[in-house]
């Protein structure tokens, strides 16, 4: 992107998400798949053949995340996919909730060229995952995070880069000095902690986000407390001795609104994000398939009219003034604190 973007669409993107299914396995509390109906009511798969079209449309990229509100590995079609986008030198990878991650799946993703692997971890106790989650399913994510690395080892692969992922929440960052041990016992080099992603502010109180609405406002982190901080410190001490790489977000008062011609993100120029039944939204913070809908892939070249069309141009617009789009205002990633 550059230093100073302007309202005009820019190049391709080199890297985009796709959302290869909105079916998922758990029911966790922060995440819209727990609250259908009515919220994100069609639970599909993007199909391979849609999938090739957007791969084959952006010969400039250098990135995929095959990566929505569902689980990955309900795609059958996934190790294709990754076997498609690695063959032709684009890094690909995705998020998993790794119940799926057998240690057979696992050797058909390093031979398919995953390049990374990100597996969610919410707790360091069985209990807090299975009340974040849904499902006491924490030991057998363990053992396939851990049979993974052993396939990697067996194969002599350094490939994919693993990290561990944790959503720090009130009911579960006490638990990160725990977790970041477990890293280092599994054998995954890096933990990734962040804030929820975002606090659906711009929606109706008591319309169909209000339940999601409600518990990110009673889990949210951003305000600065002694607890976390201090929690945080103990968590970098313990990384420092078994050497795991801990990635912290901010935890203090989101800074304040962006100045006019600054933007807050730089998603609508550099990347975009694909549901799995090809509508283009800004970006997968978005948290909702009816909101900030740009427009739809239809068939080769369906995605640069969609980069390049009308409404896109006014979401640029919007997000390079000093009043962004009503969805960006909750943002995490906006406000500096993901």
């Amino acid at each position: 992107m550059p230093a100073r973007p302007t309202v005009d669409a820019p190049p391709r993107p080199r890297e985009i998400q796709l959302e290869v299914t909105a079916a998922c396995n758990l029911r966790c509390r922060m995440c819209l798949v727990r609250y259908r109906p009515p919220v994100n009511r069609v639970a599909g798969s993007m199909s391979f053949e849609t999938f090739r079209t957007v791969v084959d449309d952006l010969p400039e990229l250098e990135r995929v995340t095959l990566q929505g509100l569902g689980e990955p590995l309900l795609n059958p079609d996934l190790v294709a996919m990754v076997r498609y986008a690695s063959a032709r030198g684009i890094r690909v990878g995705f998020n998993t909730n790794g119940l799926l991650l057998t240690p057979e799946r696992a050797e058909d993703l390093v031979a398919a060229g995953v390049d990374w692997l990100h597996v969610s971890v919410d707790g360091a106790r069985r209990d807090t995952y299975a009340y974040i989650r849904g499902r006491d399913e924490r030991e057998r994510v363990a053992r396939n995070v851990a049979s993974l690395v052993a396939v990697k080892r067996r194969l002599g692969m350094d490939r994919p880069r693993l990290s561990i992922v944790f959503v720090a929440m009130r009911e579960n960052f006490d638990e990160l000095p725990d977790l970041v041990r477990d890293t280092a016992a599994w054998g995954v080099p890096t933990l990734r902690v962040q804030n929820l992603a975002h606090d659906f502010s711009d929606t109706d109180p008591d319309g169909d986000y209000a339940a999601i609405r409600a518990f990110t406002s009673s889990q949210a982190l951003w305000a600065g407390d002694a607890h976390v901080r201090d929690t945080f410190d103990e968590a970098r001490a313990v990384a420092e001795i078994v050497g795991v790489d801990l990635r912290l977000p901010e935890v203090e008062e989101p800074p304040a609104p962006r100045a006019e011609g600054t933007p807050g993100c730089g998603w609508p120029w550099t990347s975009a994000y694909l549901t799995h039944d090809a509508r283009v939204q800004p970006c997968c913070m978005v948290m909702g398939a009816d909101r900030a809908v740009l427009g739809e892939v239809h068939g080769p070249g369906g995605f640069e009219r969609v980069w390049r069309s009308a409404p896109y141009d006014e979401f640029r617009a919007a997000l390079l003034g000093d009043t962004p789009p009503e969805v960006c205002r909750g943002c995490s990633m906006y406000r500096g604190v993901f």
